[in-house]
């Protein structure tokens, strides 16, 4: 086991660490008493989360404009944090057609998701050479995932994205966090402390899920790899993904399901360059053409389909 870098007792003050008083004879609760605490405690991570909007939108923003000019958004976690970054990143190319833009860093590697490397969160050197091995760059966006606000692993990756000239984002469970005095950017969701006590795959995880979701989302949604609500962007290679860029094309655009099918055909399977082609009254090559033109936006590329024809 590689050595602690760093003082253990820093975790002791930290809100994510403390017992609930109230909750000290938990193992002789009902279980439907004790399934009702934890509903209610998924209602306070949401309350939680809507009052951190500002910077999670601010984030989004940023993270949008670092993406448009080409850059990567890495993701670096540990433990329960690592691995909801690395469920989400490992979602965002099938879902909206990006692959290798969105890519997550985990303490303890492959290992540390499926059996658990937790040693690996005490070492800042490791997490500084795991993010260093990206070579992250201006374009790029470091994001931080720390329950506790304080993970060396996490902050070792921040650092050495910083000193690389990368944006630097830290999320955080706890207030006036380490991570966020170390980042450009800073997103605290105070959750405080746990049914179980210490056990952020709770309430700091369900935090971090809903966050993230949310961040990734409009990052999408504003990189115009969404038509609305329409997954418009996505690799359709199953029976359901087939299916839904039908539909997509179907809701899209009103025409029936023989029309969208073969214009989706015309188009090799892409729902958008179909929608495009439909709504602007092009052929899909024009459709392609525009949409290149109009960065994959859709609105605009049928606004420009219709200025020039």
């Amino acid at each position: 086991m590689p050595p602690v870098e760093g003082d253990p007792a820093m975790f002791d003050a930290l809100s994510t660490e403390a017992t609930r008083p109230e909750l000290t004879d938990f193992d002789l609760w009902t279980t439907i008493d004790s399934v009702e605490v934890f509903a209610d405690d998924q209602l306070r991570v949401a309350e939680a989360v809507r009052e951190a909007a500002a910077s999670i939108a601010g984030a989004v923003d940023a993270i949008a404009d670092q993406m448009r000019a080409g850059g990567r958004l890495i993701y670096v976690g540990a433990g329960t944090g690592g691995r909801m970054a690395a469920v989400d990143a490992a979602e965002i190319g099938p879902s909206y057609g990006l692959p290798g833009r969105v890519i997550a860093v985990l303490a303890g590697g492959l290992e540390g998701f499926t059996e658990g490397r937790e040693y690996y969160e005490d070492l800042a050197s490791a997490g500084a050479a795991d993010v260093g091995a990206l070579e992250p760059g201006t374009d790029d966006v470091v994001f931080g995932v720390s329950a506790s606000g304080c993970t060396p692993y996490v902050l070792g990756g921040v650092a050495a994205a910083r000193a690389a000239g990368s944006l630097t984002i830290g999320f955080a469970c706890t207030m006036r966090s380490e991570i966020g005095a170390a980042t450009d950017l800073a997103i605290e969701v105070p959750t405080g402390a746990e049914i179980i006590a210490g056990s952020t795959r709770l309430k700091a995880g369900s935090a971090q899920k809903c966050v993230l979701n949310a961040i990734s989302t409009l990052v999408m949604v504003k990189l115009g790899r969404t038509y609305g609500n329409l997954m418009i962007d996505a690799v359709a290679d199953n029976a359901k993904l087939r299916r839904r860029a039908l539909r997509v094309v179907v809701q899209a655009t009103g025409v029936d399901d023989a029309r969208a099918a073969a214009v989706l055909d015309e188009a090799g399977g892409s729902a958008k360059v179909a929608v495009v082609a439909v709504l602007a009254g092009v052929s899909t090559k024009r459709a392609e053409e525009v949409l290149r033109a109009a960065a994959g936006q859709v609105r605009y590329a049928v606004s420009l389909a219709d200025a020039r024809d």
